[in-house]
């Protein structure tokens, strides 16, 4: 007979490729990890992983047995859900990592109407412009800017047409004037994001099928995304910044679109989950609602 237990901790070290890992993200020691796997061994009469000091990797045998552990899970799941009153699957705590920027000036009012109308459900938010590893952090969801680029997470997409803007406030195109061509941002002030010791001063425009890029500077720079927005809206300079993160600036007449002839890196935001299992109903709920307040503020909307 098969433990489920055994059968959640397999898929999770198979995707962490380590049962410290495994162990650390289910809060137990990791001698229960290797004795839940030599169980599932002894009862499939296989070998899963191949071991050695340095490094854990399926072994043939594993990676085919995978994907049918994985279908087990998931379909495990389904019935629960199926079974439970809708109010009872509104429940539990959701650790949720977000871009400070989006979640302190979008998102939050979002996650505070879930909260109220959904008691028995509790957000743990964390706003950090540091990108979240669903593997290895203390989260069950991340919103996340980018293309999606590793496999191994569910990855659910929320503004897939979303790119970034060319932003300052009133007062500064008042006092410089409106940008006409990319070549002109050498000559301002440029408000650059830092991430991950990374400098991001090369901006990237295109009109027409071709691509412009510039090397941009100036006096202030910021490892926070909310910082630079701030500062953009103070009038201190010229920003790059995600539509989503200024629509409601634009809108509200804080801050200008310019260079409207030239379109901005594509930047789509999705919600990242690391498997089908964390996909409960209080997740899709947040899915829903997040998707619902970024298609009523798409790059498409904006107006001339």
């Amino acid at each position: 007979m098969l433990r489920l237990e055994d059968l959640v901790l397999f898929v999770r070290a198979a995707a962490l490729s380590s049962f410290s890992n495994a162990a650390r993200e289910a809060g137990i020691q990791p001698a229960q990890v290797s004795a839940a796997i030599k169980r599932l061994e002894s009862s499939l009469a296989i070998r899963l992983f191949a071991r050695s000091t340095r490094s854990l990797r399926l072994t043939p045998e594993g990676e085919a047995w995978l994907p049918y552990a994985r279908q087990m899970l998931d379909a495990l799941q389904a019935g629960m859900q199926k079974i439970q009153k809708p109010e009872e699957t509104i429940s539990g705590t959701l650790q949720i990592a977000v871009p400070s920027d989006l979640g302190r000036n979008l998102l939050l009012p979002v996650f505070q109407a879930i909260g109220e109308r959904y008691p028995a459900l509790r957000l743990r938010i964390f706003f950090s412009d540091q990108v979240a590893d669903v593997f290895k952090d203390p989260v069950d969801i991340a919103f996340r800017y980018g293309t999606p680029e590793d496999a191994s997470y569910i990855s659910l997409p929320i503004a897939p047409d979303n790119r970034r803007v060319l932003v300052a406030s009133p007062g500064w195109v008042a006092r410089h004037g409106d940008l006409t061509h990319p070549d002109d941002l050498t000559r301002v002030n440029a408000l650059t994001f830092v991430l991950r010791g990374r400098l991001h001063d090369h901006w990237t425009f295109f009109r027409d099928g071709e691509a412009y890029s510039v090397s941009v500077s100036g006096n202030m720079m910021s490892d926070d995304a909310e910082v630079i927005r701030r500062m953009t809206v103070s009038g201190v300079g010229v920003a790059y910044k995600s539509w989503l993160d200024v629509a409601e600036d634009v809108r509200a007449g804080r801050l200008q679109l310019l260079m409207r002839e030239y379109d901005g890196e594509s930047v789509p935001l999705n919600m990242i989950c690391p498997h089908r299992k964390q996909l409960s109903a209080g997740v899709r709920l947040l899915f829903d609602a997040v998707k619902a307040c970024c298609d009523g503020l798409s790059i498409q909307h904006i107006a001339t």
